[in-house]
């Protein structure tokens, strides 16, 4: 993902902070909606495309499934290795992590097939997903789930415009580039057209979800609130991300489709 590489370790210096863990928990939380928990005869095989630090690695092998993390960055992968260890060793067995880039990974897995695909926070920094959505259609099993978490698009003025930056908003209204908080040019997706985009590779759209609504304008550093506080925040920002209109204005989309053939 050499996009994302410039950026990487201030997006690794800033993980434990308010902004991202607001964005994982509330994934946590939609995601969790739509994949239930093992119990006998319901393991599911999971690809995490982009995996990165591996939040969602280690949350979906918790609740008893088999996840398979692929990512370019080795020392994101180094992270997840170090966090694995501190697992109980049932945990730490159905996990397999491979390096590689997005792009390539119906290759690099093949001729395995998944029965849910993730790929969060990866879209945004390939100016051509296509290839992305090419390998994400490639390695979901008929039936299977895909779990898209991409910029918003539509809302693309909304957080330079809250800041104040009226150049940065006006230019935002009709493009797709930006440039995001760990200083790296990215681009952002509309609903409609990745919706489109998906349905010509045989993945429908089921649900989608706004993420971080009230909280994507906190600084860089700020901290987590107490668990009160947190608590309080989450209730308030997972509703706003399944009620209309608060989920449009989202900083970020979290968009749920199945592969139809």
């Amino acid at each position: 993902m050499t996009g994302f590489t410039p950026g990487e370790d201030r997006w690794r210096s800033r993980l434990g902070t308010l902004r991202q863990v607001v964005r994982q928990e509330l994934v946590t939380r939609q995601l969790a909606g739509h994949l239930p928990d093992a119990g006998p005869g319901g393991v599911l095989d999971v690809l995490d495309i982009g995996c990165g630090q591996g939040t969602q690695v280690l949350a979906l092998t918790r609740r008893g499934h088999r996840v398979t993390g692929l990512d370019a960055s080795p020392a994101l992968l180094a992270d997840l290795w170090a966090a694995l260890a501190a697992e109980r060793p049932e945990v730490r067995e159905r996990v397999r992590l491979v390096e590689g880039d997005a792009a390539e990974a119906a290759a690099l897995l093949a001729p395995s097939r998944y029965d849910a695909v993730l790929c969060h926070g990866v879209l945004m920094y390939f100016a051509d997903p296509g290839p992305v959505l090419d390998a994400v259609a490639a390695v979901t099993a008929p039936g299977g789930l895909v779990s898209l978490l991409v910029r918003n698009g539509d809302a693309l003025a909304m957080r330079p415009g809250l800041r104040g930056d009226w150049a940065a908003a006006a230019g935002a209204f009709g493009g797709t580039g930006y440039r995001n908080r760990i200083g790296v040019d990215a681009r952002a997706d509309r609903l409609a057209d990745l919706t489109a985009a998906l349905t010509e590779r045989g993945l429908t759209r089921v649900a989608w979800y706004g993420v971080r609504v009230f909280t994507d304008t906190a600084a860089d550093d700020a901290p987590v609130p107490g668990p009160e506080r947190l608590d309080a925040l989450l209730s308030c920002e997972e509703r706003a991300g399944r009620t209309d209109p608060y989920r449009g204005v989202a900083a970020l989309l979290h968009v749920i489709a199945r592969r139809t053939g």
